[in-house]
């Protein structure tokens, strides 16, 4: 129940992400200016954060023993996933955006039989095996997907075919990158890294990508303007920092747990509901219909019922939220 609360808080803050992506495309601002900014100011907060619990180095030590693992699930997690999303700002409005990301609740449950396994014991001895999707959870979040959909209809008809496609095409690989990336680093850190640490090394490998993208952006377009530089740090606090921080924490505590890591990446479908209102007092957007109020209705059943699947299976002892220790760590 507590990680489902924390992933409740980080799709709050996620929230802003789409806002003001949405915002900063109305007045002129360049997606690759939004999205590579955002992890550029990450950077210096999660490097100083290592710097002063001073485990840095360790983090360093399992990126040299794995790079290209490293590289590549990073780029997966962080890149494939960011920078669709902001371009996908460029064509749709954030209600859009945040409806059809949450694709990414069943995407992580089923990717899961395709990217992970683990070790069982049989009668010839350890045997190693693919995960199986988590079926209840699914379900569940099959469910609060409907809920999404209904939300979507209010606006959908209303949009050209060409902005349809295109606001939904790079979310729908964003919305896929996201679990996948965030999940196989959790494989590849094997426990060994603290969610601060995994996101520093996250951000770290993945950076040359982003000064890539300002370079282009550059080109493309000159500088920044402050307004966007400005929004995209309020990003990169409010989203980069302190929803990656508490959705991390959250999947990390449960991540031996198939259901109660679906149940978690559930909490995202919530965006919608911060999104929506949102955009309705910042951005004049309309008011949800009546459709759109019994979808809101659905999302908040779907994740009730979520809450109740993960207290089920929750086990008597917990990890001290943010104040556990990996393996090799100094405090």
């Amino acid at each position: 129940m507590r990680e489902i609360v924390i992933g409740f808080l980080a799709s709050m803050f996620f929230a802003v992400t789409f806002i003001l992506n949405r915002s900063m495309e109305l007045s002129g601002g360049s997606w690759l200016w939004s999205s590579s900014l955002r992890f550029i100011f990450m950077f210096p907060f999660f490097l100083l954060i290592v710097f002063f619990r001073r485990n840095g180095k360790q983090v360093l030590q399992e990126i040299k023993k794995q790079p290209l693992p490293w590289i590549m699930w990073s780029f997966v997690g962080f890149v494939m996933f960011y920078a669709p999303l902001t371009y996908a700002a460029s064509y749709g409005p954030g209600w859009l955006i945040a409806g059809t990301w949450q694709i990414t609740i069943i995407a992580g449950a089923l990717l899961v039989p395709f990217f992970f396994t683990e070790k069982v014991k049989t009668a010839k001895g350890m045997k190693t095996v693919r995960k199986k999707t988590p079926k209840k959870s699914l379900a569940i979040s099959l469910f609060i997907l409907a809920g999404v959909l209904l939300i979507q209809l209010q606006h959908a008809s209303s949009l050209p075919l060409h902005t349809f496609i295109a606001g939904i095409l790079p979310v729908l690989i964003a919305a896929c990158a996201y679990p996948l990336g965030n999940r196989k680093m959790m494989e590849i850190s094997g426990g060994r890294l603290d969610t601060f640490q995994r996101i520093f090394g996250m951000t770290l490998v993945s950076l040359p990508f982003w000064l890539l993208l300002s370079f282009i952006a550059f080109i493309d377009s000159g500088a920044p303007s402050t307004d966007q530089v400005v929004q995209t740090f309020i990003v990169a606090v409010f989203s980069g920092v302190i929803a990656t921080t508490l959705f991390f924490v959250a999947t990390d505590r449960v991540k031996h747990n198939q259901g109660k890591l679906a149940a978690v990446e559930a909490t995202q479908s919530t965006q919608v509901l911060f999104v929506l209102a949102g955009e309705v007092f910042l951005l004049s957007s309309p008011l949800p219909n009546g459709l759109a109020i019994g979808g809101l209705f659905i999302i908040m059943l779907g994740m009730l019922l979520h809450s109740y699947l993960s207290k089920l299976s929750s086990p008597s002892q917990r990890t001290p939220f943010l104040f556990h220790k990996s393996k090799g760590e100094k405090l």
